[in-house]
């Protein structure tokens, strides 16, 4: 059986024209001309496959590379890694993991606010739940004193600025070194 395929496309009639002329000048049908240019382009192709091949690094077993970063650069960098009270390693690290999956870093301490945050939220739910549970059985007539509303809403307002301080100092963080240096 032929191993050969046909191989087809379309093109204006000007370039089918001035193909045939180019074909007719080297002494060649239009067939033969399209065959050696498609296996000209393979065989550059498989060329510059064999240098990138070639070029790519063996992975260090430990997973640590070395990166040389322009002197502005390294400044930007230290004043981020600085602002997030991260060593640098650590920050690039980060940005390189959010980068090639596409996460948004969240380190350790912001992620534990973020937990300590969520946890009393949820104990404050839990609170104004029973408050709840308590008026609706009767249980407790008066309902909460206005000393007992203040403290809820002072914890809250509490959370609210602890949460807003948090996000702030995030985006900070990401922001910080933004100045223009120059290039």
């Amino acid at each position: 059986m032929d191993e050969n395929t046909h191989l087809t496309t379309w093109i204006s009639r000007e370039s089918k024209e001035r193909f045939a002329t180019i074909a007719q000048a080297h002494g060649l049908s239009e067939s033969a001309l399209l065959r050696r240019l498609v296996e000209s382009t393979l065989s550059a192709a498989g060329a510059l496959d064999t240098q990138v091949a070639s070029s790519v690094e063996e992975m260090a077993s430990s997973g640590r590379i070395s990166v040389r970063l322009r002197q502005d650069d390294l400044i930007v960098l230290r004043e981020r890694a600085n602002a997030r009270q991260l060593p640098m390693s650590t920050y690039v690290s980060y940005l390189i993991r959010a980068h090639l999956r596409a996460q948004t870093p969240l380190p350790t301490a912001e992620l534990e606010a973020l937990k300590r945050s969520v946890a009393e939220v949820g104990a404050i739910g839990r609170n104004i739940n029973q408050i709840a549970r308590a008026l609706n059985q009767q249980q407790w007539p008066a309902g909460p004193s206005r000393e007992d509303l203040r403290q809820i809403i002072r914890v809250l307002t509490m959370m609210r600025d602890h949460i807003k301080s948090l996000i702030n100092a995030n985006l900070a963080s990401w922001d910080s070194g933004n100045a223009k240096t120059g290039s």
